[in-house]
């Protein structure tokens, strides 16, 4: 497979939204466009997109050509938006589609890397399943920790992450980059074997 890869940072659209725990995804695809010195930009799938270089192959050359890509729905309705960006960029999604995002099953700032499965009860992912016909697509799962006490998972998530987590979330952001870079650069399994064993 020579074509790009398509990495997807869920979350909604807005400064409203911006810093919360279901964002997260989309902060890491920050973190990755300011790595290549690019911006996303509007595009016409209904997402914004950064066509960029990343991470470093063997002997210095410039990593792989990836899509960054976040949608300008809100997360229940991001399975459109994602289908026709993997569409118009010729992106097989089970081969190399990655999908980030926030996960409540994970303690916070935990990362896994995933292929297939379930939804977890992700309206994002739920929708991109949907859209694409398939499971079988890479995710990058970034855990958020579960809500205290009694508060609702929903309104846990579209909460901000607190002031005492910022410092954390920062270094989150980069390991997360870090897997991404893995995962094009080595590809999935070892970029799976090397997150997993740290």
């Amino acid at each position: 497979m020579n074509g790009p890869w398509l990495i997807v940072g869920l979350g909604n659209p807005g400064a409203r939204y911006a810093h919360n725990r279901h964002n997260v995804g989309q902060m890491v695809l920050d973190v990755l466009a300011g790595r290549a010195g690019s911006r996303l930009s509007s595009h016409k799938t209904r997402t914004q997109v950064a066509d960029v270089r990343l991470g470093v192959l063997p002997g210095g050359a410039p990593g792989p050509r990836v899509i960054l890509a976040r949608t300008t729905s809100y997360m229940n309705e991001s399975g459109g938006p994602v289908k026709a960006v993997a569409q118009f960029y010729d992106v097989d999604p089970v081969s190399r589609l990655l999908v980030i995002h926030d996960d409540l099953d994970l303690p916070a700032h935990t990362l896994r890397l995933k292929r297939g499965g379930g939804e977890g009860g992700h309206n994002g992912l739920r929708s991109i399943s949907s859209a694409l016909g398939t499971r079988d697509y890479a995710r990058l799962r970034i855990g958020v920790g579960r809500p205290p006490g009694r508060q609702d998972p929903a309104d846990f998530v579209l909460s901000d992450f607190p002031g005492r987590e910022r410092a954390e979330l920062a270094v989150t952001l980069e390991h997360a980059a870090d897997a991404v870079e893995h995962v094009v650069t080595l590809g999935f399994t070892a970029a799976q074997q090397r997150l997993h064993s740290a």
